[in-house]
């Protein structure tokens, strides 16, 4: 079994440390995040999950925890107010659980919050190109990958943008397998963030030219942010990403209708 496989396969996994119960009383808002568990990500997830538990319990909102979308159903995503797709890749989704989503997304149901891996669209273990996802995306499909990692600096292109707040106008990502897409998003989405390929240590011939890392698609209802860091966990010990990622959940937790995404 080839290793994209065996990760797939792993990650299909239901967090055992607790099945998602029914939200408490109490708490300001839920999210559920749909982890990976395995492949070469498990490091940056287990980080994540001790960080936002950490958040859920300053915070007062509720966290719960699934590795297979195969649970979601309108009832099931019915009980939160936000996704947090924890760098698990658009494909392989029983035909439910991403009809389930779609509707969450385009009725703005609540809000979603994808990282690193959720942009992996392409033919992968034999399943097609997620079109809609990829339309969500802004049209993108995945291209090329930095496999032997690089650092980089991220440009913030849009420093009012809620998500941005106390994040400097630039910070260093120390590493990370910097994706390549067949295309730009720009034109589809907007861009709050892009990385400077000439910051590149080691330099790379894996480039883009305009590379958007962090945006959102505002032709949807949902708040929703994509955030193209999220493979070391050595994100976590990184105040600009962490402020990043704060401000992002709180963002995308709240707020419905034609002023959603300010």
């Amino acid at each position: 079994m080839d290793p994209l496989r065996k990760y797939f396969a792993a990650s299909l996994l239901l967090l055992f440390s607790g099945a998602p119960e029914a939200p408490g009383q109490g708490k300001a808002f839920y999210v559920l995040a749909l982890a990976e568990n395995g492949g070469h990500h498990i490091e940056y997830s287990r980080a994540a999950r001790a960080w936002l538990n950490q958040l859920a319990a300053d915070s007062n909102f509720s966290i719960d925890y699934i590795e297979t979308p195969a649970l979601l159903t309108d009832s099931f995503l019915s009980k939160y107010q936000l996704f947090i797709q924890l760098d698990y890749p658009p494909y392989g989704w029983p035909s439910q659980a991403a009809a389930a989503f779609q509707k969450f997304i385009a009725q703005g149901r609540g809000g979603w919050i994808g990282f690193h891996h959720a942009t992996l669209l392409g033919e992968f273990d034999g399943y097609p190109i997620w079109q809609w996802f990829s339309d969500f995306m802004g049209g993108i499909r995945y291209k090329n990958y930095i496999a032997d990692f690089a650092e980089a600096k991220v440009q913030v292109e849009d420093p009012v943008h809620p998500c941005m707040k106390g994040v400097p106008a630039s910070f260093v990502v120390k590493k990370d397998e910097w994706y390549t897409y067949d295309k730009s998003p720009r034109p589809n989405v907007h861009v709050i963030a892009s990385v400077d390929e000439a910051s590149y240590i080691p330099d790379s011939k894996i480039k883009m030219g305009d590379h958007p890392v962090v945006w959102t698609n505002e032709k949807y209802p949902a708040r929703n942010l994509y955030i193209f860091m999220g493979h070391s966990p050595g994100l976590f010990e990184n105040k600009a990403y962490t402020t990043l990622f704060r401000n992002a959940l709180f963002w995308a937790a709240k707020g419905q209708g034609k002023d959603f995404h300010k």
